[in-house]
Parts: structure tokens; sequence; C-alpha cells
């Protein structure tokens, strides 16, 4: 194929491959496991309510499994306020956050569907600080 033909085939290329696409307004997002399968990925849930109008919610997730073979959903989590959003970076959980204070949320780290260490979250940066086991 010519520079020119790639050229001209690659935008109607890209549009198919974009209308396959799962549609991102709807509720469900789609995920794909391993062997190509789709998988139902569940819409974002109100995890806290803090003061002054602060929610955090549960986002993204992956599934994971203990050495048993038990498997379970980890969540990342998002802190909205006021059409703002704030993403939790790098802090997968099993479990709810508890509030602190109106500034701060408790969340231990999850892996392997155990809890792990305890971390602090900053509900104003999503900043997350090591507390301990």
């Amino acid at each position: 194929m010519t520079r020119r033909a790639l050229f001209r085939t690659a935008p109607v290329a890209l549009s198919l491959l974009l209308a396959c696409g799962p549609d991102a307004s709807h509720p469900i997002r789609a995920r794909v496991d391993s062997a190509g399968a789709a998988l139902a990925e569940p819409p974002d849930s109100l995890a806290l309510s803090a003061p002054g109008g602060v929610e955090v919610w549960f986002t993204q997730l992956r599934t994971a499994a203990d050495s048993t073979g038990r498997v379970c959903r980890e969540r990342v989590m998002e802190i909205r306020r006021a059409g703002r959003r704030v993403p939790v970076p790098l802090l997968y959980t099993g479990e709810r956050p508890t509030l602190v204070d109106d500034s701060t949320m408790r969340a231990h780290i999850w892996l392997h569907c155990r809890p792990g260490n305890l971390y602090t979250v900053s509900l104003r940066s999503g900043a997350p600080t090591w507390v301990g086991r």
C-alpha cells in the first residue's frame, strides 16, 4: 500500500474502529477479559459522603483472587465536589472508607482480596498518606 493510499484509508478505518467500541454514555462500561470476552463493569457507586458536599465514589475496578482462588473486586476511589473530580491514585480497596474528619478519610489498600496497610486520604487533594498496618 502506498503512503498516499494509507493516508486516505486511515480516517475511515479509525472511524469504523471507534464505532465498534463501547458507548461511553452508557452507565455500564464494557471491559474485555484476556480471552476477548466482554465483561460488564459496574457503574460508579457512592462510597462516602462528607461535610461540605464532598462525595467519595468507587470508580474503576480490578478483579483479584486470594491464595485459595476466591475472587473479589478491588476498586479505586474518586473525590467529587462541585463538579470537580479528584482521583485517589493507586489505592485499590475492597471496603468502604471511613471519615476521620471533614478533610480526611481512612482506607486500607487491598491486594489479593485482603486488606493491607492503612492510609489516610486528603479529601481536598486525594493524596494518600501511609499510616501503618
